[in-house]
């Protein structure tokens, strides 16, 4: 299918064949029919990709702190192939359009195949979103109309956060798309309307939409005059620029106590004076309205009551359909210019060069039925004879910026085929990396003859499934942490598992930090040492946000099976035994934070007697190194800080080995996995380590609920 398209780090523009998505839970599959270019927002982005690297720096210095923050744990050569490979990536472009229903996912209800609907869906010819990004369009409105809702329920946010009411007077500082159909929302509420605009043609628009006055001259004063000295009730800004002065000129003109609204992205140096002097308020509006940017309502399908939440972003976008239904919302006049999905470069080229005036740009799309409908794309010819062919399910950042260009490095492996639901992700990662086909359907991967390894890199909650379809398949089987989230997951893969190890298939875990050289060399410096190991292990993890994925017990599964689970396998690698037992306390009391479970100790006691220690601490500072594990016994201490130093101390001694960069062992696991497929050997990490290591990390998650050790069943 067409998407269009853009390079980060350039700023070229495309429009690109890339494999259409397949509907996802709580999701729905649309084919689009119209989009809308936000040029406002969309120009922005435009420009700062199409700045050099120093110019994007100083437009977004809050990435600059990240990325030198990386530089500090990570080193520069590591730091700045993660930020090019990330530049690298394709970015799509446009949130509002409108089409058809292919098809719906679990648990959405509301919406069939055949319905019409509006969503933030990009500008592509299939899309899948969130069932509450969408809304039903009136049969009376046409596509290219609808296509405006999502826009014009950014409007209408601003407008609802004005709180303006029948007489009062609203002035719009900006009047591109958002602020005429700002106007046409506030003459439809029963309000006087003012305007500015730098063009004086978009002024005309507005007058004629209904607004009393609007003009490229309109200044405060002005307004003083149309408002009988009062000032505006209620001051809109929905320009786009980076200069201050539409908040500057809002301050002046708003009456005492009267608010402004920001819903454009404007510079906020705010002028103290006016504001203080007037008491007048000054709000930023979010979007579409409350439920933007909240995952649980977005991605996880939980409505606002409406007795509490009467307007969230999806009944804002039903609203503006729904006005437009009953004519009081006309989007026709805002329509300059209509381009094919295949010409939209043409479309973008008109934004930036200027060359005659627009507005609303209308992308439109062929008939469903008129559609390519394959899944898959073959990008290249393979010409990797005798390598081991792979497929990938999951494109996300470590994917993308770690795994696989440690797959691509190995020279062992033939690329081909990578997976990802969006599809956009993976056809970008595919051409960077050399994959000779892409999908946006897993079952393509295990069905490909050609596969012969599956490496599994998507959320964790779809880590098991796909595990066990993968053995099913045939496949060897590639997974990353974690195996599994609970027993009854790893009990399923347990059940296949001896089935596929007769047929020569190799199951292993993406536990990377015992194959980085500190763990290895510590592990060689404690061969021969008697008696049981003492391992402490701290991990200075920083905070991940409540509402994130990996906090989600359903999805991530929480921090202690989904990265914990790294600190508990490279304990069993030190002592070179299993988990048997398990105990975990976290912080609590009335000042403790949402999420808990991530400020922890787990101890662990071995097989052979050996007992872990596990930090697993978020909260901290970056300033101090992420990872320091010390081993003591027989005699002898290792310590190695952050995968950059080991220091060893045996008889006295004491000796210090710097590796120069840090290195958590990623290159040598897909090596260690090949040596596996190829030679023979068993697979890089025993079975019953597997196993221990994902039900003691499940089991201390149940420890600190219980607060009492528990034993790993056998």
């Amino acid at each position: 299918m067409h998407q269009v398209v853009q390079n980060a780090r350039t700023g070229k523009l495309t429009v690109a064949a890339v494999p259409p998505p397949l509907v996802r839970p709580g999701h729905v599959l649309i084919a689009n029919m119209a989009s809308v270019i936000s040029a406002g927002t969309e120009k922005m982005v435009i420009e700062l990709a199409s700045k050099s690297l120093l110019g994007k720096a100083r437009q977004r210095p809050d990435l600059v702190r990240k990325v030198w923050e990386k530089v500090r744990r990570e080193g520069l050569i590591s730091t700045m192939s993660a930020v090019l490979g990330k530049l690298g990536e394709p970015i799509g472009l446009g949130y509002s359009s409108a089409g058809v229903v292919l098809a719906t996912g679990a648990g959405v209800q509301g919406f069939r195949p055949g319905d019409r609907v509006a969503s933030n869906g990009p500008h592509a010819e299939v899309v899948c979103v969130p069932r509450h990004l969408c809304a039903a369009v009136p049969d009376n409105v046409p596509f290219d109309h609808a296509a405006f809702a999502v826009l014009g329920a950014i409007a209408l946010q601003g407008v609802r956060l004005a709180r303006l009411g029948l007489g009062d007077t609203a002035l719009v500082i900006g009047l591109g798309l958002l602020g005429q159909i700002a106007v046409s929302l506030l003459k439809a509420q029963g309000c006087r309307v003012l305007g500015c605009d730098l063009d004086e043609a978009k002024c005309a628009k507005a007058r004629a939409a209904g607004a009393e006055a609007a003009a490229v001259s309109l200044d405060a004063g002005e307004v003083g005059k149309l408002t009988g000295g009062i000032g505006a009730d209620a001051v809109l800004i929905t320009a786009a620029t980076t200069s201050n002065g539409p908040v500057e000129f809002a301050a002046e003109a708003v009456r005492p106590k009267g608010r402004v609204v920001v819903v454009g992205a404007v510079g906020l140096q705010l002028p103290r004076q006016p504001f203080y002097l007037k008491e007048a308020e000054l709000v930023v509006s979010c979007s579409y309205g409350p439920g933007r940017y909240d995952p649980k309502y977005e991605d996880g399908g939980q409505d606002y009551p409406a007795g509490y939440v009467r307007w969230t972003e999806q009944r804002n976008i039903q609203a503006v359909l729904d006005l437009m239904g009953s004519g009081r919302l006309n989007v026709a006049p805002l329509i300059t210019h209509r381009f094919a999905i295949e010409d939209a470069a043409a479309a973008y080229e008109l934004i930036q060069s200027q060359r005659e005036p627009y507005l609303g740009i209308v992308l439109n799309y062929p008939p469903p039925e008129d559609r390519p409908t394959r899944s898959t794309l073959e990008l290249r010819a393979s010409k990797a004879e005798g390598k081991i062919a792979v497929g990938c399910i999951g494109a996300g950042s470590f994917a993308r910026m770690v795994l696989l260009p440690a797959l691509a490095r190995s020279g062992r492996y033939r690329l081909r085929m990578l997976c990802s639901a969006g599809g956009l992700s993976a056809t970008g990662g595919a051409e960077r990396l050399g994959f000779e086909a892409v999908t946006g359907d897993p079952r393509q991967v295990l069905e490909d003859p050609a596969v012969q390894a599956v490496f599994i890199v998507t959320r964790h909650n779809l880590h098991a499934s796909q595990v066990v379809e993968a053995l099913r398949a045939g496949k060897h089987v590639f997974v990353e942490k974690p195996l599994a989230m609970n027993p009854q997951e790893l009990a399923e893969i347990e059940s296949v598992l001896p089935q596929a190890v007769a047929a020569g298939g190799i199951l292993t875990v993406g536990f990377n930090r015992r194959f980085s050289p500190a763990a290895v060399m510590v592990r060689e410096f404690l061969a021969g040492a008697s008696g049981p190991m003492t391992v402490s292990i701290r991990f200075n993890a920083g905070s991940v946000p409540p509402e994130h994925w990996t906090q989600d017990e359903a999805i991530g599964g929480g921090r202690i099976i989904g990265e914990a689970c790294h600190a508990i396998d490279l304990a069993t690698f030190l002592v070179a035994s299993p988990v048997i037992r398990v105990f975990a306390e976290c912080v609590g009391g009335t000042e403790a934070p949402a999420v808990t479970h991530d400020r922890c100790f787990i101890t662990l006691r071995h097989a052979n007697g050996s007992i872990s220690s596990i930090a697993y601490l978020a909260g901290g500072d970056a300033g101090l190194p992420k990872e320091r594990v010390e081993v003591i016994g027989g005699g002898r201490a290792a310590v190695i800080d952050d995968f950059r130093t080991v220091t060893t101390c045996r008889d006295g001694r004491r000796r210090t080995f710097r590796l120069g960069h840090q290195d958590k062992g990623h290159q040598r696991e897909v090596q260690a996995f090949a040596e596996a497929l190829t030679g023979g050997t068993e697979a890089p990490i025993p079975w019953e380590q597997l196993r221990a290591t994902t039900l003691a990390a499940y089991l201390a998650v149940q420890s600190i609920r219980q607060g009492e050790p528990l034993d790993v069943p056998q």
